[in-house]
């Protein structure tokens, strides 16, 4: 895949996002521009936007949230060493992600990798919260 030049023809937003490897298909990187998480120099547009070498591009996938701008325009989908090339990521983008990522690591440290009681009994426990909840229960013989 090679970079082309933007008068070598008008790439759409979805196609741009899915040639730069943010998403997966097109259809998801559609997607995600209608929900309103992908904005383009700062406004809510269309899948069908044509992009331009230095857009500023706002792209919230999950709870990361990456700031970058186009430096080139590719209209088909390349290897992810050549899509890294169509756009740069602003420091202070890669700064905050750095930043959550490690407050998501030191909470999952905190609380384990699962919040306590996050995980379904399994068959000793269920029958250790029977004989609990049973415990007061009188019987009645027929």
């Amino acid at each position: 895949m090679t970079a082309e030049t933007p008068t070598a023809g008008v790439v759409r937003l979805d196609k741009w996002l899915w040639a730069a490897r943010f998403f997966k298909t097109r259809s998801l990187a559609t997607q995600a521009i209608d929900g309103g998480k992908a904005h383009l120099n700062g406004r809510r547009v269309k899948p069908s936007r044509a992009v331009n070498i230095g857009d500023r591009l706002t792209i919230r996938l999950g709870v990361d949230v990456y700031e970058i701008s186009v430096a080139a325009i590719a209209s088909r989908r390349g290897p992810a060493s050549v899509a890294r090339l169509l756009y740069e990521e602003s420091a202070e983008s890669v700064a905050k992600r750095l930043q959550n990522r490690e407050m998501r690591r030191l909470a999952a440290d905190t609380f384990g990798h699962e919040a306590p009681g996050a995980k379904r009994p399994n068959k000793k426990d269920r029958r250790k919260i029977i004989a609990f909840v049973r415990k007061g229960e009188r019987h009645e013989k027929d």
